[in-house]
């Protein structure tokens, strides 16, 4: 019986994968509360699930500004560096692959996760219809005030910094996050940036951030070991767009010209529907990408082997069946049950729910 092509090797730039599953990237807020790195427990939580072809990091802040959520992982601290530096090695010495990704939230925050409980930065002074979680409770995201054109340097800097931060921590590359209504996202779309200089307005200009900080990091790792994450016609963070298809048919454009190790998208509502409005087609804008495609958002075993069979997708990323399958890859290939997650541990707490779910063959031994 001939081996379904998910489960073959394939080469996403310059990092070579066993397999074409990926971990995608799960907020789980566990880092140190007083300094957001990384601890023993993540060593542990990524280590188990090195089976992956690739994992991509829960999203780290590559600034103190970047921050929206309590206890959420940095990339901008000597102990940030240190504390990624163990799971990067560790995953390593179980045959797997890491990126990290970097993640600026832009206005999915709170005055009181902001340095000096300043208002969060966007690129206008709009606010979100969101809520963000402060440690003690949910809270609507703070209305921000927008990024002055001479600020947004130093923002495109706290990337490759970040970037640079990466490699010191061991990582196989990176992945940026531009998805699912955060800082690059918000510059991309036109219900949240109402600029009027030259990022705002047209498309060429609303996609000049995200353009400015892909040249930043493909600067400091090389176009072959960075990928980028787009949700084009997610409402994730309340963020919409009055004509989405020629803005990421745009966006998708700039990223060809850089030969980026990947593409992964978010497909339909991220976490949600995959169903499209009229006129919107997530088939054309992977057709028009011309290197490896990620796939994401509700991907069953048997939507996934189709996927790669026919091509529609190079790599599958699965979210939350590895929460609860630190062996997925071994699941999925021998096609046996998943294991259920739950819903109470996903935020926050230590190892139960976290690195507590048995492998199948311990789950049978138990």
């Amino acid at each position: 019986m001939t081996t379904p092509k998910l489960f073959t090797p394939v080469r996403a730039g310059a990092i070579d994968l066993k397999n074409r599953i990926a971990m995608a990237p799960l907020t789980r807020n566990r880092a140190r509360p007083e300094d957001d790195a990384p601890i023993d427990i993540h060593v542990e939580y990524y280590r188990q699930r090195a089976g992956a072809g690739l994992i991509i990091t829960e999203a780290s802040q590559i600034s103190p500004e970047g921050k929206g959520y309590a206890w959420t992982p940095g990339i901008y601290s000597p102990a940030q560096v240190e504390g990624w530096k163990k799971v990067t090695d560790a995953v390593h010495e179980d045959g797997g692959r890491i990126v990290l990704q970097m993640w600026h939230v832009g206005r999915i925050s709170h005055t009181s996760l902001q340095p000096g409980g300043q208002p969060p930065v966007a690129p206008s002074a709009i606010a979100a219809e969101a809520k963000t979680f402060n440690g003690q409770e949910f809270l609507a995201t703070s209305a921000p005030r927008a990024l002055e054109l001479s600020e947004i340097p130093r923002v495109v800097e706290d990337y490759r910094k970040a970037a640079k931060n990466a490699v010191d921590a061991g990582f196989d590359g990176v992945e940026i996050h531009g998805a699912n209504g955060y800082l690059i996202d918000q510059f991309l779309r036109d219900g949240a940036n109402k600029r009027t200089d030259e990022y705002g307005g047209s498309i060429e200009n609303r996609t000049r951030f995200m353009r400015e900080v892909v040249e930043a990091v493909v600067g400091v790792w090389g176009a072959d070991r960075v990928g980028i994450r787009l949700s084009p016609f997610s409402h994730a963070n309340g963020l919409t767009d009055s004509d989405p298809m020629p803005l990421f048919e745009r966006a998708v454009d700039i990223l060809n010209g850089f030969g980026l190790a990947y593409l992964h998208m978010v497909e339909g509502q991220t976490g949600g529907s995959r169903e499209l409005d009229e006129g919107l087609s997530i088939d054309a804008l992977r057709a028009h990408f011309d290197g490896v495609y990620m796939a994401n958002n509700g991907y069953t075993r048997e939507m996934a082997i189709e996927a790669v069979e026919t091509g529609k997708a190079d790599i599958v990323a699965f979210g939350r069946p590895f929460i609860s399958n630190p062996d997925l890859v071994e699941r999925l290939e021998r096609n046996a049950p998943l294991a259920e997650p739950d819903r109470a541990t996903f935020y926050g707490g230590g190892v139960q729910g976290y690195t507590d779910y048995p492998t199948l063959d311990a789950a049978a031994v138990a």
